[in-house]
């Protein structure tokens, strides 16, 4: 629902603001019924997919476990409607659904929320993800937010009616900043107020290399000696930063790795625990209950009880 009104709620106001509707915009589902966000809040939409048509712009909203009724039509269409020259990209974990429908194989890059990356990537490891919030590929932009799909349509608008009307759109909503390609998101530090990029730069460091080695994952001393300093300065300035030892920060990243595999794909145990640089699930499990309090095994039959896919329950083990 963020992600729709987010989309929404800048263009009405540049409408409004110009005095002309600069901007349309329809509402689309499979099927035409009626579609119920995670909000509870539910929405009409105006037409079926296969009822699309010269829409300059097409977004994919969806859940990263969303699925279409018939996905072989629906897949057909986005990527009859792709070579027509619609431009169709998607917004958060609408890029999964937009990635099974094969648009993003020959992108050279993709948004991906950082809280569903790792189960991207897992099912689609010939896409290349990217960081950033946005990416502006005018064939097919992808967005992995709420607040970056504001950030989308003020670059629309500043396109469409110039900068003026995009600087008072932001300030009707005080949006202060309009990121662009480039803008890292904000990652959360777990353990702190700030973001991770608040931190100072030995722990930003540690991080970034942390979240490039969740498979591999590697000694502290050697995460030390790429940044350039030593082990006992690393434990003492990632201590000071985050009330956290560096070892218990990394595994608590890859914790978090194995949460998103086990809520947003189908993999199984022994693979989501090689995924996360564990060689036996015994002591991801371990971990896991730790992190969680809760077992993997109890977490995907948890999972279970409310999501079915294809009719199958997702493995448990």
């Amino acid at each position: 629902m963020a992600c729709l009104t987010s989309a929404i709620e800048p263009i009405r106001a540049a409408n409004e603001i110009c005095g002309f509707d600069a901007f349309k915009w329809t509402l689309i589902s499979e099927t035409g019924d009626k579609v119920t966000a995670s909000a509870q809040v539910q929405f009409q939409p105006d037409q079926t997919l296969d009822q699309v048509e010269g829409l300059d712009r097409l977004f994919i909203l969806a859940s990263p476990t969303s699925q279409f009724q018939d996905p072989k039509r629906s897949n057909g269409t986005l990527r009859k409607l792709a070579r027509h020259g619609m431009s169709i990209g998607a917004v958060s974990g609408g890029v999964f659904p937009l990635a099974r429908s094969g648009l993003l194989d020959n992108q050279s890059e993709t948004s991906v929320h950082w809280c569903y990356k790792a189960a991207f990537v897992n099912e689609f490891p010939q896409i290349k993800t990217n960081d950033d919030v946005l990416v502006l590929n005018p064939r097919c932009m992808t967005v992995s937010g709420a607040a970056a799909a504001f950030d989308l349509m003020l670059h629309l608008i500043a396109e469409q009616l110039g900068k003026m009307v995009m600087t008072e759109v932001a300030c009707w909503f005080q949006h202060p900043l309009v990121r662009s390609e480039g803008v890292n998101q904000a990652l959360p530090s777990f353990t702190t107020e700030s973001t991770a990029d608040g931190l100072p730069n030995i722990v930003s460091e540690a991080i970034q290399i942390f979240t490039t080695h969740i498979e591999d994952p590697l000694s502290i001393a050697d995460v030390a000696d790429l940044i350039g300093v030593s082990a006992r300065q690393l434990e003492r300035t990632f201590k000071t930063s985050t009330q956290q030892s560096p070892g218990q920060y990394y595994r608590d990243l890859r914790m978090r790795a194995a949460r998103q595999l086990l809520i947003y794909s189908r993999e199984s145990l022994n693979s989501i625990a090689n995924s996360v640089g564990y060689a036996k699930t015994s002591a991801l499990t371990r971990h896991y209950q730790e992190s969680f309090g809760i077992t993997p095994q109890e977490e995907r039959n948890r999972i279970n009880v409310f999501r079915v896919t294809d009719n199958r329950p997702i493995p448990s083990s």
